[in-house]
């Protein structure tokens, strides 16, 4: 009596239940840390980088350089 009240277990098909079910969340997962990435680092950094050469002025910073004796190969100023 007490044995039909038990169901049996799934014995074929579990594997591949399982692993549709893991792949489903793991691509899930895997957009969502994509995404954080993108927007928490990558385009930050580009503002940063687009920000800074906006004002970048390559010949003053080489004369500033110069000036302070950081290269070997060029006289300061006279």
């Amino acid at each position: 009596m007490s044995q039909a009240l038990l169901s049996k277990p799934q014995m074929r098909g579990l594997l591949g239940k399982r692993l549709r079910i893991h792949i489903f969340g793991a691509f899930a997962f895997s957009l969502g840390v994509v995404a954080l990435y993108k927007f928490g680092v990558a385009e930050p950094r580009k503002r940063a980088y687009a920000n800074f050469y906006k004002n970048y002025d390559a010949v003053k910073e080489f004369e500033a350089m110069r000036d302070a004796g950081v290269f070997q190969g060029v006289s300061p100023k006279q």
